[in-house]
């Protein structure tokens, strides 16, 4: 039981999910880049759905967003940068419900 006052946090890793069907692309070398970091959750799947976006350049999903670059050089910007502003929107949501 809670007591009023106290606040429960619960912090999760950002989740990057990649497509095997992009590897081609060069989100091989990123993924395992990533891979590496122990703040974030990556994972590889068959397919991601998102058959237009693999088409057409690199790209992972960042907490269910889709992360496009024109290089797999730039995705692993992309992708940090991506999880910084939903870090920054989160806790700009966090203050304006006064958590």
């Amino acid at each position: 039981m809670r007591h009023p006052g106290n606040k429960v946090t619960i912090m999760l890793k950002p989740m990057i999910d990649f497509c095997a069907s992009n590897m081609h692309r060069g989100t091989f070398a990123v993924m395992e880049e990533l891979e590496l970091d122990d703040t974030l959750e990556v994972t590889e799947y068959g397919c991601l759905g998102n058959c237009g976006e693999c088409y057409l350049s690199p790209f992972a999903l960042v907490d269910g967003a889709i992360v496009a670059a024109d290089s797999a050089e730039e995705l692993t910007e992309a992708i940090r940068n991506a999880i910084k502003q939903q870090e920054s929107d989160r806790e700009a949501l966090d203050k304006l419900l006064g958590e």
